[in-house]
């Protein structure tokens, strides 16, 4: 019989770094970029972050405390989400310092800026995809008394989408392609997603018993 480490979240995890953020692995990074109301572009990554409905395509990210991502967002009511790939991560965690409202993270990183189409922030030029955002809710996260927790929710609906035309192949866009990179286990860990990782395609078609029992006893 398997033997547990079980604990309530409430009375702490008796270890020596939050397992959940490392259970729920690896997970998108959402590289946010945003506009002040006084016109200072901002870009920062947060590692809670997902797409939440298809029609209408509607993404979201969580960040702690009122952050200058958060401001903006529910300020101006837009954001882009830039997917981050291989050859973006090293910038991408430069734009995660703790800087003042006043600083703009693509001229501190040295990143070059693309204009949108239907928002005002920018788009990250070397970014594999990008998508442009309307906000269309946040919500202030509470605990079970209803107590406000440290988090808040943006989601998003997506008005204008962009891919390098390098990641589709036959009308259909390549995961792999950008060598996309998600967040992982411990305190600062990030994992890349390659072809040769693919565990099994989806196939159309029910799945029927025969099927199960003879992929699980493979």
């Amino acid at each position: 019989m398997r033997e547990f480490h079980s604990y309530r979240p409430a009375e702490g995890h008796r270890l020596k770094h939050e397992p959940a953020n490392s259970i729920v692995a690896p997970r998108p990074i959402g590289w946010i970029s945003t506009v002040s109301s006084e016109g200072v572009a901002n870009l920062a990554p947060f590692s809670l972050f997902n797409i939440f409905s298809y029609r209408p395509l509607i993404i979201g990210f969580s960040s702690g405390a009122e952050k200058d991502s958060v401001r903006n967002a529910r300020e101006t009511g837009e954001f882009v989400w830039n997917l981050v790939g291989r050859d973006v991560t090293d910038v991408m965690i430069l734009t995660g310092d703790e800087v003042g409202p006043e600083v703009d993270e693509f001229e501190m990183a040295g990143i070059e800026k693309i204009a949108s189409i239907d928002v005002a922030p920018p788009r990250v030029a070397a970014s594999p995809a990008q998508f442009e955002c309307k906000v269309t809710e946040i919500v202030h996260l509470k605990d079970l008394d209803g107590i406000p927790s440290d988090f808040r929710v943006v989601f998003g609906q997506v008005v204008h989408v962009h891919i390098n035309q390098e990641c589709i192949l036959d009308g259909i866009y390549q995961t792999t392609h950008a060598i996309p990179v998600s967040r992982g286990g411990g305190p600062a860990d990030y994992y890349e997603a390659h072809a040769d990782a693919l565990v099994k395609k989806w196939r159309r078609g029910p799945i029927t018993p025969v099927d199960r029992k003879r992929e699980f006893s493979k």
